[in-house]
This record gives C-alpha cells, sequence and structure tokens, in this order.
C-alpha cells in the first residue's frame, strides 16, 4: 500500500468519526466501524519492510484525530477568543486551541506508538489489552491533569444516540471507548482475514459479533423499560438570552437581573421548589464576606419572598479578599495591600440568611486556568498583560451539594465540568438528587459547540440516574430526564423561561458509586506492560551479546 493510500484510509477514518460525532446524531453507530479503514493502514505499516514504521504509525494515527477533532471542534477557538482582548489575547487563544485540536490527538498517537513498540513482547490478547488501556489512559490523562480537555473522549461520540448508552450507568463514558476500539479491532481483523483468504475463527466470529450486538440489544431493553419513581419537583428554568459582549458591557448587573425575575416570575408556580438562572447571571463581582448586603443579592432574595418554597440558584461572578497570597490563583492589589481571588460561582439563595456558594473547579486551561499554576506562578504577571481573564479565576478542590431548607440536595456543575461525570458522581454519593448545570454558551456562537454541550449532559443523566436542570444565558436550556431524554428545551438564541416536574432520586448507580474504574484498570495494565515490555526488551538486547 502506498503512503497517499494510506493516508487516505486514515482520512477516511477521520470523516467517519466526524460523522458518527455530535450533533450527527443517528450516525452514532459509525463510531463501531469509524476507525477500521486506519486500522487496516497500520496493520499494512506493520507488516512492511519498512525502517522505522513506528513514526508512521504515529503520523497516520495524528492524522486521523487531528483531522477530526478539527472538524468537530472547529469552534473552539471562536470560544476561547471570545475571553480575551487585543493582540495577546489572540495569542493566547490560537495557543490554547491547540489542546483539543493537537494535544488530544498527540496522546492518542502516542499510545498507538507505544503500543505498537510493545507489541513484540506479547502475545495478541495481551497486545489488544494493553493498547486498549494505553488508548484509555490518555483519555483519562485528558480529563486530569492542568491541560485537560474531555470533550472528545471516544465514549462521548454515543450522547447523541443515548438509547445505545444506557449501561454507562455501571462504566461511565470509558465503557463506550472501550467498546468502539475492540468492535473497530474485530471489524479489521475479519476484513483482513476474509481479504487473505484466511481460514475464520468462528469462535471469535461469534464471540465479535456478541460483543458488538448485546451492548445495543441490552441498552435498548434497559432504556425501554427504564421507569422513573415518582417524586416530583417543580423547577422553573430561564434563557435570559442576553448578547455575552453586553453583558459585560452596556447593560448592568441589576438590569440584567431583572430581566431574569420577570422571566421567572412568568412560568412560576405558587409551589415552585427550584429557579434555576446561568452561569454569570449576576456579573457583578460581589464581595463573598459581604454579599447579603450585596444589592443584586437582595433584589434577588425579595424576588424569592412570594414563593414560600422557592430556593434560587444562579451564576454569579464573585471575590474574595486575603490579607495574604492565600491560593495560587490569588492576585495582588497594590492599593489594597490585599490579595484576591476572582470565582466564577455558583450562588444558592433562600428564604433565610443561609448562603451557599460553590467555586467553579473544572477550568478551562489557559483562559480561565494558568495551567502548574505553582509551576509557572512567576508568568502570573505576563498573563495578566495580555488581557481578558486568562489565567485569572480561582477554584476549589472538591464538589459540592446545596442543600435546600426542603433537604432536596442538587450538584452545582458550572459549564465545561459538565464533562466530568465522576466529578458529578461525588456529589451524588454525597446526596445530591438531580444535576443543576449553569452555562453561557453564547461565546461559541450558533454552531455545533452548543448542541455538543447540550448532549453530553444526557451521559450525566445516564450515569447517574439523575435527572438534569439546564440553564444557558445563550445557547440551549433543558430538562433532561434520567434515562437522558431531553423533555423540554428552549431554541437557540431566544429570551425563555421553562417550567418543569422533575423527578428527584436517592439510588446511587454503580458507576456513581465506584467511579472511574476503567480507567484505574487501564493505567495499572499499561503500567504492568511498560515495565515487563522494558525487562522483555533489555533481557532480548543483553542476551544477544
Amino acid at each position: 500500500m502506498s503512503t497517499k493510500k494510506r493516508y487516505s484510509y486514515a482520512g477516511l477514518s477521520s470523516i467517519l468519526l466526524f460523522l458518527a460525532w455530535p450533533p450527527f446524531n443517528w450516525l452514532s453507530p459509525l463510531l463501531l466501524v469509524a476507525l477500521v479503514p486506519l486500522f487496516i493502514a497500520l496493520d499494512d505499516v506493520a507488516k512492511s519492510n519498512e525502517p522505522k514504521p513506528t513514526k508512521s504509525i504515529f503520523r497516520l494515527t495524528f492524522f486521523t484525530f487531528f483531522v477530526f477533532n478539527v472538524l468537530s471542534v472547529y469552534w473552539i477557538y471562536n470560544a476561547i477568543n471570545a475571553y480575551n482582548t487585543g493582540f495577546g489575547g489572540s495569542i493566547i487563544s490560537l495557543f490554547v486551541s491547540l489542546i483539543p485540536y493537537a494535544l488530544g490527538p498527540f496522546l492518542i498517537a502516542s499510545a498507538y506508538w507505544v503500543s505498537y513498540k510493545l507489541k513484540q513482547y506479547f502475545v495478541r490478547i495481551i497486545r489488544v489489552g494493553i493498547f486498549i488501556s494505553l488508548v484509555i489512559s490518555a483519555e483519562y490523562l485528558q480529563q486530569s491533569w492542568d491541560l485537560a480537555f474531555p470533550w472528545m473522549t471516544l465514549g462521548n461520540g454515543f450522547a447523541g444516540f443515548h438509547q445505545l448508552a444506557q449501561w454507562y450507568e455501571y462504566t461511565g463514558v470509558y465503557g463506550g471507548t472501550v467498546w468502539i476500539l475492540l468492535s473497530n479491532l474485530f471489524l479489521c481483523w475479519l476484513i483482513i482475514t476474509i481479504k487473505t483468504k484466511q481460514q475464520l475463527n468462528y469462535k471469535k466470529l461469534i464471540g465479535g459479533i456478541a460483543f458488538i450486538i448485546l451492548p445495543i440489544i441490552f441498552s435498548l431493553i434497559k432504556y425501554t423499560n427504564y421507569k422513573e419513581s415518582i417524586n416530583p419537583s417543580n423547577v422553573v428554568v430561564v434563557q435570559p438570552n442576553i448578547d455575552p459582549y453586553e453583558k459585560f458591557g452596556s447593560l448592568t448587573a441589576y438590569d440584567q437581573l431583572e430581566t431574569l425575575i420577570k422571566l421567572s416570575d412568568s412560568v412560576a408556580h405558587s409551589n415552585t421548589e427550584y429557579f434555576i438562572w446561568p452561569e454569570t447571571a449576576l456579573p457583578n463581582y460581589a464581595d463573598e464576606d459581604q454579599i447579603r448586603n450585596n444589592r443584586e443579592f437582595i433584589r434577588a432574595q425579595n424576588f424569592l419572598s412570594k414563593y414560600k418554597n422557592g430556593t434560587l440558584i444562579t451564576g454569579a461572578e464573585t471575590i474574595k479578599w486575603y490579607p495574604n497570597e492565600a491560593t495560587p490563583s490569588a492576585k495582588y492589589i497594590k492599593d489594597m495591600g490585599m490579595y484576591v481571588d476572582n470565582f466564577n460561582s455558583a450562588v444558592q439563595i433562600e428564604n433565610s440568611a443561609e448562603v451557599d456558594i460553590y467555586h467553579k473547579s473544572k477550568l478551562v486551561p489557559g483562559v480561565e486556568k494558568l495551567p502548574f499554576p505553582t509551576l509557572f506562578a512567576f508568568l502570573k504577571p505576563v498573563f495578566a498583560k495580555l488581557g481578558g481573564s486568562v489565567g485569572g479565576w480561582g477554584w476549589q478542590n472538591e464538589p459540592s451539594v446545596f442543600y435546600a431548607q426542603s433537604g432536596i440536595g442538587t450538584v452545582p456543575v458550572i459549564c465545561y465540568e459538565s464533562l466530568w461525570g465522576n466529578w458529578i458522581g461525588q456529589s451524588v454519593r454525597n446526596g445530591a438528587q438531580f444535576i443543576t448545570i449553569i452555562t453561557n454558551d453564547g461565546w461559541w456562537g450558533n454552531t455545533s459547540g452548543k448542541d455538543q454541550h447540550l448532549l453530553y449532559a444526557k451521559l450525566r443523566a445516564i450515569e447517574m440516574r439523575r435527572a438534569v436542570v439546564r440553564s444557558a444565558n445563550t445557547g440551549i436550556s433543558a430538562i433532561i430526564d434520567q434515562r437522558g431524554d431531553i423533555t423540554h428545551h428552549t431554541e437557540w438564541w431566544k429570551r425563555e423561561a421553562i417550567n418543569a416536574d422533575i423527578n428527584l432520586n436517592n439510588e446511587i448507580t454503580f458507576y456513581a458509586k465506584n467511579g472511574d474504574i476503567i480507567p484505574g484498570i487501564g493505567i495499572l495494565f499499561t503500567f504492568l506492560g511498560l515495565i515487563i515490555g522494558i525487562f522483555k526488551h533489555f533481557k532480548r538486547k543483553y542476551s544477544t551479546h
């Protein structure tokens, strides 16, 4: 096979992956075959007499996933650039855009490269296990470190066709990644076996077909038969549809608050228990230590007074002052002689003196948080001069549960955080009965970004078997039930409010209870494979001398 033909195969895989990805919802099953052309090209490289086949392995894989990522998340540059101003901000935006465009594909290509390096030391079944483990480990790294971008984890691809992903309540999205990789490996083996006229192993054939089909059958049965326990709570979700460029400019925070109140009142009932307003709905940098004296806070609490059982969860920008540099993100304000943290927060307000505040923890690398802040603390002054909020937000280290006076618990999730299933699972274990997502997708414009972000929330509903209440400033606000169905939603760029009943749930799914077991096994298997592979390499090397 010529180099040109190999890249045409790799390009075909890129296109198939793109077509299978949200928002092309009903094409999601293509994920089970999309990598076959790439695997055929890689098999050709492995069987060739190239002096350095590992280079071709890496290049073909990187090309496949780079093209796929650019096609699927092309909108990221606009989203990131919206946070910044001036030439410096644009440079940072371009740099941060490389994280999903290039860094993710680089890690996946590295996993393929290492897998090929190790294959000579293991039998086939172990090689497959190491390959799967390496890819899972690379995806998990993309979720765990300071350059995190788990948006393109392969298992997320079934968000658009969630009827096939009901078993995520046991495995999370990494179970989907394993299913996709093994299905593609099996089909590649089948095609090559038939093409080369080898004798088919019928046990392997039946086992492979069963591996593809049984999860689909199980999922469809689970989806059809799943019934929510009736435990209703009336919620109001508000989409104020305020242009994000006006939100922090010409419109005052108080004017925006009045819009939110008017929309809430237009659909609320006397028995409404929750009002959900979007991310940064109150953009006025409220001092957390003085928040009860904040004008917007007082107005919001006065609004609640007519709803006896009402609780308000709203996005807000808050600040906290310290006499010393108490956190890695704190900035020194010379005029005040103190340090300050800015937070993208969720605030719970009730008809009482109680106030709960949660600080967004999963921050966009570079845009909202300087990666590895302790290591690169010396760069903070440089980032500060580049404009916007580059690297400027503080965070907290553990998820929270907001409890209302009624005893109902919800997990506050701010925008990007909705990608972390295990993070949300911690709050579910701690008593959250439904999931609240507040976001502002307007920065992305009318692109597939807003649709992907909404659809990923379906997976959180399935993993936790919790209703999702999603309020977007500009985007798509929605109610998602426990099996992942969107029962109510707004339209893009439309000022609207939703009133709906959701069912609360206290049962804990296997995934919520145990978290990301699959990546844990994958990392362990990767570590063992590397140790054994290195040992065999040196044993072979020195035994020949």
